[in-house]
């Protein structure tokens, strides 16, 4: 039997094990904030590092490194098995840190117990990212099944604690450890497909910046029948301020913002509402084609606002209101230059003669890589065989932190960004998913990648 037909047969017959492993792991709700029991991340920690052993890894750490305020770092695990002399090694990295569940009220099933029904498995976390966990395990596992003594492909498994709270111990856990993790080829499985049976390679990335804008028009609240008309409060010049970020088309308003248009497959305008459930009668923002809007221009979304709720509002005119701005950048885009365009932009803008605060958040840069490489080319025929259609290379609006780290540690590696996710896997949101059908080939297909990659010196 030629090695794809017993490599498939491999990960049939292990993926129920598989679903099980997944499970059990979702339950654990590790997440990477100060808000939230640490201890959570130590347990799911320990079980990842337990996986890797059960695969026969028998190079297991948990490490730590602090934050860069002091602050512990989540625990990460790397699993590593040395490759034979002549032979390359491979990093394979996910994260096991999930997003909070949100309101529960809006989970068809309890966001921490995992529910299989219409062929997808539900739950926080079985997308992004711990599916990318099992992802890897399940294809060492098959690998070392069907090769055996036979693989002298070094493999190490990163699996990241924080990745969702920005990874801000990673750069510090690298610079003391980074040479267990040095390699020649990444496989980041922290994004998706391109449809619910259409494989795809991730080639790009967008960059993204954070921050926050506060508005000031009164030293103390006040009664807004007394005062009111002299003085508009803080939530309507605020509310004015934010407006000025976009224009009456949707596109971002702000100054100095690279774009372009994207290439690769198309996205019509009836998919695009059908997978993000645009409401009917709402129309699309932006110019360009929707991968383009998606992919390579920027978009800023107001994340947060500290303002008073309806159910404890008051008849006043409240002093103060801030809010948090979420802004992608093109993939090539220079992250400092882009903050203090929005500086600039907030500064001309200011509501009413209010006093504003500008405060800059995090950064992440964008990635942009290459589909033609060898070894993209070798991702690509590995996906086209396990699923049996063609796949693309396609761009990905969001940010991964560890990409661009990485990829600034191991300049000469190549990075290939898969995952299990699909446009209806709503990551972050409630009811969080993956396509059953399409985790099975995504083993299968890194499993065929590892495999080829071993017949290489």
């Amino acid at each position: 039997m030629s090695l794809l037909p017993r490599l498939r047969q491999a990960v049939a017959a292990d993926f129920p094990a598989v679903v099980d492993e997944l499970s059990s792991l979702v339950r654990i709700p590790a997440m990477a904030w100060e808000a939230f029991d640490p201890s959570q991340l130590d347990k799911a920690a320990q079980q990842v590092a337990g996986l890797l052993r059960d695969v026969g890894m028998a190079d297991v750490d948990v490490l730590q490194a602090p934050r860069p305020d002091g602050a512990p770092g989540a625990p990460a695990v790397v699993g590593r098995r040395p490759a034979r002399p002549g032979k390359p090694t491979i990093l394979l990295y996910a994260h096991y840190d999930v997003q909070p569940a949100g309101d529960v009220e809006l989970w068809e099933s309890p966001p921490f117990e995992v529910v299989a029904r219409d062929g997808r498995l539900w739950g926080r976390g079985v997308a992004d990212n711990k599916a990318g966990v099992l992802l890897h395990v399940a294809a060492v596992r098959t690998v070392l099944r069907v090769l055996g003594d036979g693989l002298g492909l070094g493999v190490t498994v990163f699996i990241d604690g924080e990745e969702e709270a920005g990874s801000p111990s990673l750069p510090l856990m690298l610079q003391r450890h980074g040479d267990l993790l040095k390699a020649d080829v990444l496989v980041v499985a922290d994004s998706g497909n391109w449809k619910v049976g259409v494989p795809a390679l991730t080639t790009s990335l967008r960059g993204l910046i954070l921050g926050t804008v506060e508005v000031r028009v009164l030293d103390n609240a006040l009664h807004s029948g007394t005062y009111g008309g002299p003085v508009v409060d803080a939530v309507a010049a605020l509310s004015r301020l934010l407006a000025t970020f976009h224009h009456d088309d949707g596109s971002v308003a702000v100054e100095g913002l690279p774009a372009s248009e994207s290439s690769g497959p198309v996205l019509t305008e009836a998919e695009f509402r059908a997978d993000a459930r645009v409401r009917p009668g709402v129309p699309l923002t932006g110019t360009g084609s929707i991968t383009s809007r998606l992919w390579t221009k920027p978009a800023l979304a107001i994340i947060g606002v500290d303002a008073p709720s309806v159910a404890l509002s008051s008849d006043t005119l409240q002093p103060v209101a801030r809010a948090r701005f979420s802004l992608s950048l093109a993939p090539a885009s220079d992250t400092a230059a882009a903050m203090e365009a929005v500086r600039r932009h907030v500064e001309s803008h200011v509501p009413f003669g209010a006093d504003v605060t500008f405060t800059p958040g995090g950064r992440t840069e964008g990635f942009a890589g290459d589909a033609s490489s060898p070894v993209s080319r070798l991702m690509l025929s590995a996906m086209e065989e396990a699923w049996g259609v063609p796949a693309v290379s396609m761009g990905v609006g969001g940010s991964i932190p560890a990409v661009n780290i990485l990829n600034k540690l191991y300049p000469q590696a190549d990075i290939l960004i898969t995952g299990a996710e699909d446009p209806d896997s709503r990551a972050h949101g409630a009811n969080e998913s993956i396509h059953l059908g399409d985790f099975e080939n995504a083993i299968l297909a890194e499993a065929l990648l590892l495999a080829r990659l071993n017949a290489r010196d």
